[in-house]
């Protein structure tokens, strides 16, 4: 079967899912980091409530992750990532109109679905299902994008709180999703052929490649690490801000600190993108754990330069999502990848699902001090748990697998 999107330029693919995801990212995983205190100052609602809003999302989103990546695998990536930007823009418009908490937890179950649908676990996913083998580059140029999230999205959503309200921010925002990212998605998915379904099915049950030695505990171990990675990044993310202020930076400043995060994530991404081919994904995972770790001891010790710490940290953090995608198209192929990926996105998403609310309930119940060191020693815990992958996956990836 031919491969889905290979009459269009990559470069154009990758820009129009680029823009849209930089877009699903900010409406979704990093809403609360700007949102959240305006909306607990207008309404009253608990701070653990409204950021509990995310898990709610991420709870969905993981478990239709696998049926995701099923229907990927069979249909391709068009009627998911159309469905995507429909259901943001209704989530969006439901948390705007919010009259109570109830209805404001309701409006992020359709936004947990436009986020299982249209984050990079789905849209990874779907550039396996069209480029096969060769979809690592497609990956990390997404990824490239995906990075300027926060950067874009926390200003913009900081200056439309304070000019119109966070209410009409989320219309504004629902109004992108169905005016800029439905109509770009559209434009460089193309429909599957009526026979790909079954063509697709055919194809894979003969070309599908055994199973690899010791295969249940590299997924075991795969599904450890990046769960654990997403964790203490959710945690993060939705309360950098917060985490800064306890170092005795202002809101401002914080604010001003936290917009490095994204060119952080870029930067470590682009040198993926440069020398990635040069070596296993593994060693992405590798960079991506250690960097995370020394990040958060530095941020645990009370490392005066927060510039270095937050330039750390979202350096390995950046490049975890890159692993995400790459690493278990490297260990289990193309053929599988669609289901796989569907299957290591439902531990992630559900840990980060809890994650921002735990985060948040431990800083009401211990500080912020307190949940750093907490992170710090997961953070250490997942170094340990990538060198145990990495000697498990040893044979494979020095033969070149």
């Amino acid at each position: 079967m031919p491969l889905e999107g290979q009459a269009l330029d990559r470069r154009v693919v990758i820009t129009a899912l680029g823009i849209a995801q930089i877009l699903a990212w900010g409406t979704s995983f990093y809403f609360p980091a700007v949102f959240a205190g305006p909306i607990v100052a207008d309404t009253g609602w608990s701070l653990g409530y409204v950021v509990g809003g995310t898990s709610v999302g991420l709870l969905v989103a993981g478990l239709i992750s696998p049926q995701v990546g099923k229907i990927i695998d069979v249909r391709g990536g068009r009627p998911i990532l159309l469905a995507s930007s429909l259901f943001y823009a209704a989530g969006l418009i439901g948390i705007g109109l919010a009259p109570a908490l109830p209805v404001y937890l309701m409006a992020w179950v359709l936004l947990g679905i436009g986020m299982g649908t249209g984050l990079y676990d789905a849209v990874f996913a779907a550039l396996g299902r069209m480029y096969g083998s060769a979809a690592r580059g497609p990956i990390t140029n997404l990824t490239l994008f995906g990075g300027f999230a926060s950067t874009v999205c926390w200003p913009l959503s900081a200056f439309m709180i304070e000019h119109i309200g966070w209410r009409e921010a989320c219309f504004v925002y629902a109004g992108l999703h169905v005016l800029v990212a439905l109509p770009l998605q559209m434009a460089v998915i193309r429909r599957a052929p009526k026979s790909a379904a079954a063509t697709h099915a055919d194809t894979a049950q003969s070309t599908s490649p055994p199973a690899i030695a010791n295969e249940t505990l590299i997924f075991a171990l795969l599904a450890l690490v990046l769960s654990i990675a997403a964790g203490i990044g959710s945690i993060v993310v939705v309360h950098l801000l917060i985490f800064l202020q306890a170092m005795g930076v202002d809101f401002a400043v914080a604010v001003s600190l936290g917009t490095l995060f994204g060119p952080a994530q870029v930067g470590a991404r682009v040198v993926e993108r440069l020398f990635g081919s040069r070596y296993h994904p593994i060693w992405t995972m590798i960079g991506s754990c250690t960097l995370m770790a020394v990040g958060l001891l530095l941020l645990a010790g009370r490392f005066p330069i927060l510039l270095l710490v937050i330039l750390l940290y979202g350096a390995g953090y950046g490049i975890s999502w890159i692993g995400r995608g790459t690493l278990p198209l490297a260990l289990f192929g193309p053929v599988r990848f669609p289901r796989l990926m569907g299957k290591l996105a439902f531990p992630s998403l559900i840990v980060q699902a809890l994650a921002p609310s735990a985060g948040a309930l431990l800083i009401e119940a211990s500080g912020a001090d307190a949940t750093i060191g907490v992170l710090t020693v997961l953070a250490l815990i997942n170094v340990v748990l990538i060198g145990l992958l990495w000697a498990v996956c040893r044979p494979r990836y020095s033969t070149g697998a």
